[in-house]
């Protein structure tokens, strides 16, 4: 039961390095990566801003011996809607990126998912262990 829980653990703390490092990119770079990804600079930096809390968020129940479940749950639909809203921003916005623009929204929510995919089955081979 320990390895399981040591995976859902695991894969909690690189989600929540992944998402602070990338808070902290779009942040600082918006500015730089706005005309490389042809994407609006507030974007990126809004981007930015709501990832740092989550990375926090994701970071704290990664710390915890045992992950409290129905935070897991909440990364797990956070970062769902996070790939719902890039297939959206891409198909369904007036945000009209250009190919590279494009690839790097289409890999980080690929990212995202595999992440949401991997937290779902970490908390399923954990079972009842995972505190409420």
């Amino acid at each position: 039961m320990q390895t399981r829980l040591s995976f859902l653990r695991r894969v909690l703390l690189l989600d929540a390095v992944a998402s602070g490092a990338m808070g902290v990119a779009l942040l600082a770079l918006a500015s730089v990566l706005a005309p490389i990804l042809d994407l609006p600079q507030a974007l990126l930096r809004e981007a930015g801003i709501v990832l740092l809390p989550f990375a926090a968020f994701v970071g704290c129940l990664a710390s915890r011996e045992t992950p409290w479940r129905a935070g897991v749950w909440a990364v797990i639909v956070m970062n769902a809607i996070w790939v719902i809203d890039s297939v959206v921003l891409l198909f369904a916005s007036s945000a009209a990126p250009n190919a590279l623009g494009f690839a790097f929204v289409i890999v980080q929510a690929v990212v995202v998912g595999i992440f949401a995919e991997l937290q779902y089955i970490g908390l399923r081979k954990s079972g009842v262990a995972i505190a409420s």
